[in-house]
């Protein structure tokens, strides 16, 4: 298997909105975000699955070794050595790699925010720096592209959050800020006993008014003349905002159960934004 398969694999597995981006992408270019998006599996993958913090540490410290060695220009992983090639085409810095990896650390670290400040600066790591790199793959000219981007990113972490609150607490963590859940009156244990309560809903749809102001902040920082570039991203917004709406929809019934949307639906959605370049999206979420 070669090194563009492996990564191509990791990403299919995945079942993620952002394979259906990938598929209309030029070959290149393709190829480099499906690199970059298997980086980021891999990585997040350590967090998920190593169930001691001491092991996942020094994973994640190899993981910064491999960086390095790839921008050596000795890459050992089959994702570094899809990546390398990349790196420079596309102005992907390491700075922002290791910013990844300093995410993934944020998680083994800490399992809760006191507020939105602190969570803001994780949903970077784990989020914004990844929609910086994406911009970089898809192609800008205006330095506010970048400002689209991160915001977009932070935009669908904050959707994960919302959709996988009863999962991550699971797991040990509750990503919502602590401020935000004392002006709700709503209590960690509710959260880890499924307990939904009308003040779990008014919590959340804060939480979600707080993503689509995040939505409204990306579509209104997008050049004009970078917007069909673009489209990749906007094919995720149309997706990840999809799915926000139906999470609402559903009354935010996330504590015991993970909402999604069909890959066919999925794929549906992408393909008109190609199709028609998300002029109609932008404007959707701007307002």
């Amino acid at each position: 298997m070669s090194p563009d398969e492996y990564c191509q694999n990791k990403a299919a597995k995945s079942g993620s909105s952002f394979y259906y981006a990938f598929l209309f992408l030029p070959p290149e270019r393709r190829k480099a975000i499906t690199a970059l998006y298997a980086f980021c599996r891999e990585v997040d993958d350590v967090v998920d699955e190593c169930t001691e913090p001491s092991v996942a540490r020094m994973k994640l410290a190899w993981w910064r070794s491999q960086i390095e060695s790839m921008y050596a220009g000795n890459p050992e992983h089959p994702v570094t050595q899809a990546l390398e090639p990349h790196v420079h085409a596309f102005g992907l810095t390491a700075e922002r790699l290791y910013a990844i990896v300093e995410g993934m650390e944020m998680d083994l670290d800490q399992a809760r925010y006191d507020d939105w400040a602190g969570l803001r600066k994780y949903c970077w790591h784990a989020a914004g720096v990844v929609g910086e790199l994406s911009a970089n793959i898809f192609g800008y000219t205006q330095p506010e592209t970048l400002v689209y981007a991160e915001k977009l990113g932070l935009a669908f972490q904050l959707t994960n959050i919302i959709r996988d609150v009863g999962d991550d607490a699971r797991r040990g963590r509750i990503y919502l800020p602590v401020e935000d859940m004392q002006k709700f009156n709503v209590t960690a244990a509710e959260i880890i006993d499924s307990v939904h309560s009308d003040r779990f809903v008014a919590l959340m749809r804060f939480q979600t008014e707080r993503a689509r102001q995040c939505y409204r902040d990306a579509a209104q920082s997008l050049p004009e003349t970078d917007r069909r570039a673009q489209r990749p991203g906007l094919m995720m917004a149309a997706i990840y905002y999809t799915l926000l709406n139906e999470i609402e929809r559903d009354n935010w019934q996330v504590l015991d159960q993970r909402i999604s949307l069909t890959p066919i639906r999925k794929f549906w959605l992408a393909w008109k934004i190609w199709v028609g370049g998300g002029r109609g999206l932008v404007k959707q979420l701007s307002q």
